[in-house]
């Protein structure tokens, strides 16, 4: 959790995106600071994973500019003419800004410590050697030693994220990504990755979490926007925000989800 003033790490201006005829981002405007939780909040449908898909560029907005540590991404220049950037200049930028799905995406043929193994091995070019020892230190972090042998199908949804929480950290990311990370998993499962991701707020990680787990955001959260039909309805510290909610939008949603 942000514990002092800190330069942003990511800077979010003017971002816009259509799918067919439909505008799911109509200008967002944010920052992020380093070593700080940004929780994004709201209904289905209003924006939130795409943005966050947008932010590491795995859905390319149409309009705006993400600005990571001070450079924009998607674009640079060759030859004084600005070009896209190409897939590999990408992939380097996401193994800064690592994501954690819903869908917890593991490789079912591997154990968890293989899982968490591969990228730094196959992406970074890293010495297996090397990367396990680290690996079985991420398994202990996210409280998992005792399933380094698991496959997937032997695991529970929370062991299965939790895995998944290594892995991204096994590529030494500078801020991580959460899309709605818990909503597939029951109460007491949820918990334990709400653990995890507690952990690392404490320990300074800059996070941007798409959640509807309201307690999470008021506890953890540095700050907060309330997205409603692909704009910011919202934006602030979260235990201001959610106690006192100016617009009908947000009252609603906080209706709904604490009934």
């Amino acid at each position: 959790m942000q514990t002092s003033v800190s330069a942003p790490i990511l800077e979010v201006h003017g971002v816009t995106k259509r799918l067919g005829n439909v505008q799911i981002l109509k200008g967002i405007n944010f920052k992020v600071r380093e070593g700080s939780v940004l929780a994004i909040i709201g209904a289905s449908g209003s924006g939130k994973s795409t943005l966050l898909r947008c932010l590491n560029m795995l859905v390319v907005p149409d309009e705006g500019q993400i600005i990571w540590q001070g450079q924009e991404v998607g674009w640079v220049q060759h030859n004084g003419k600005l070009c896209r950037q190409t897939e590999r200049e990408l992939l380097r930028y996401r193994t800064q800004v690592g994501m954690v799905f819903q869908s917890f995406n593991l490789f079912p043929h591997m154990t968890a410590l293989e899982n968490i193994v591969e990228a730094p091995v196959m992406v970074l070019g890293r010495s297996r050697d090397e990367v396990i020892p680290e690996a079985e230190a991420l398994l202990a972090k996210v409280h998992l030693s005792h399933r380094t042998h698991a496959y997937p199908h032997q695991m529970s949804g929370g062991e299965q994220q939790r895995v998944a929480i290594a892995r991204a950290l096994a590529m030494k990311p500078k801020a991580l990504l959460f899309d709605e990370v818990t909503s597939a998993l029951d109460p007491e499962l949820k918990g334990e990755v709400l653990t995890v991701m507690r952990q690392l707020a404490a320990e300074g990680m800059t996070m941007i979490s798409v959640s509807h787990e309201m307690g999470f955001v008021k506890q953890v959260a540095d700050d907060m926007l309330f997205m409603h039909k692909g704009i910011v309805c919202e934006a602030g510290d979260p235990k201001i925000v959610l106690s006192n909610p100016q617009t009908p939008e947000l009252q609603s949603f906080l209706q709904r989800v604490t009934d």
